[in-house]
């Protein structure tokens, strides 16, 4: 009997595996899909359409793009110039773009997406813990590993404890919420990171907003917030558009003098900002005067996914009761738990890598001014050349591509309008040649399209 209604079924297109796409039916369905396709239409007429490439090998500072694009990826490794073994690119060239694709776009800062032991330790907590705990951590879901590396996240920062996301983007959607009450106050840089505004969003605290890392006026919303009982301070460590880094030592001086608290996202700073690679507070001397840091495990620590918060305990605790994503999210899989855990031995272990970072991105920025274009942010991996122009920074992304670079173009809402920019990211595993090859590169499509005399 089941034989004959899943034939049935295979007949009416409703079978398992039958392929067919279907569209919901009805007038208002199609009343939305017209609206959509509107929409669409808009963006692309805008140039700011993003397009998402397909990557056919392993992240790093060399790739394969999916249809022949780039060097064939295989098992083969070479010595990369920080001393680590990494997949080598050197395949044979595409009909579209050439061979050798050099990545300079990913968060991959310190290279260790495709660092040998990241990788290997990955396979053990898959082999020995699962894929994954098919729940939430307060069910059924917390495993020695995951309260391992919450431990090492707290010992790598300074701080009493630690609790685990599945991305900062949750993380940061989940703290402002259970900290803040509608006696309170938040105060944030205007350029935060979209999960930072998301998050206070949901919260009912007192929202002030100020000028992009303006002193004087963050003096005169702490002035204005007196009169809420708790004063949380809210600012990306170095901001992910600008390659700019927060003031923490003025805005740390302006908490104390306030009665307030700071919270410091360092997604684009944790393992190569400092001297130990723990991010703005150790770069800028103010570990001890900044109360909560959030950072990811999805760029620098392995780069898969993950994120966390770090802090004193008490306020661990009430997360683990009150924060809305961690209680209603899946815990980490185990292979991205045991990523991050060996990436933070490897920082642990040696500061080498993150020191790497310095020189390359001073070269980086150095020769790119020289050339005559304008990099925003100071001394930071992130180098984002502008351009001003959406379609510009769109056009010049592809042409850079087909010169072998892999870079990408951001304009607006990713960034405001009439500030569209192509954002570098220079990588510890990054050679001094692939460096000198991209700026031959943009050197020539800047003239090519007008972006240079």
């Amino acid at each position: 009997m089941w034989l004959a209604v899943r034939a049935v079924r295979a007949v009416r297109g409703g079978g398992a595996g039958s392929g067919s796409p279907r569209a919901a039916s009805g007038a208002a369905a199609a009343q939305l899909r017209q609206r959509l396709e509107s929409e669409l239409e808009d963006i692309r007429g805008a140039g700011t359409w993003k397009s998402e490439r397909v990557i056919a090998s392993r992240q790093g500072p060399h790739l394969r793009l999916a249809g022949g694009g780039g060097g064939a990826c295989g098992e083969e490794e070479e010595e990369s110039s920080i001393g680590v073994c990494f997949p080598r690119c050197d395949g044979p060239a595409s009909l579209s773009v050439p061979a050798g694709i050099i990545n300079f776009c990913a968060n991959n800062y310190l290279g260790l997406s495709s660092h040998p032991e990241v990788i290997r330790a990955a396979v053990e907590a898959l082999e020995k813990f699962g894929a994954g705990l098919s729940s939430v951590r307060f069910i059924c879901g917390t495993q020695s590993i995951h309260k391992d590396l919450e431990e090492k996240i707290a010992r790598f920062h300074q701080r009493e404890d630690a609790i685990l996301y599945a991305s900062c983007f949750d993380a940061n959607a989940g703290i402002f919420e259970a900290l803040l009450t509608p006696e309170d106050a938040v105060l944030s840089d205007e350029l935060n990171h979209a999960s930072i505004i998301d998050g206070i969003r949901l919260c009912k605290a007192n929202k002030y907003r100020y000028k992009h890392m303006d002193m004087q006026d963050l003096e005169a919303k702490l002035q204005e917030a007196q009169k809420h009982r708790l004063r949380l301070v809210a600012t990306d460590g170095a901001f992910s558009m600008d390659g700019d880094i927060a003031p923490l030592r003025e805005i740390c001086q302006l908490a104390q003098k306030y009665d307030a608290l700071v919270f410091i996202d360092e997604c684009h700073a944790t393992g190569f900002l400092g001297p130990n690679g723990r991010g703005t507070d150790e770069l800028l001397g103010v570990m001890d005067k900044v109360t909560i840091v959030n950072s990811t495990l999805g760029k620098a620590l392995g780069g898969a996914a993950g994120g966390y918060t770090t802090g004193p305990k008490p306020l661990i605790d009430l997360l683990r009761q009150r924060s809305r994503p961690y209680l209603f999210s899946n815990s980490l899989p185990p292979a991205v738990v045991g990523c991050a855990s060996k990436a933070l031995d490897l920082l642990m272990e040696s500061n080498a890598i993150a020191q790497s970072m310095a020189a390359k991105t001073q070269r980086f920025r150095s020769k790119m001014t020289a050339a005559g274009f304008t990099i925003s942010g100071k001394d930071h991996p992130i180098c984002p050349v502008m351009l001003g122009d959406a379609r510009l920074a769109s056009v010049m992304a592809e042409d850079m591509l087909n010169r072998g670079i892999y870079v990408i173009g951001f304009s607006y809402p990713v960034v405001p309008k009439g500030k569209a920019r192509i954002r570098v990211q220079i990588s510890a595993v990054h050679s001094d040649e692939d460096i000198d090859r991209c700026v031959e590169a943009f050197t020539e499509v800047g003239r090519k399209h007008g972006a240079l005399p």
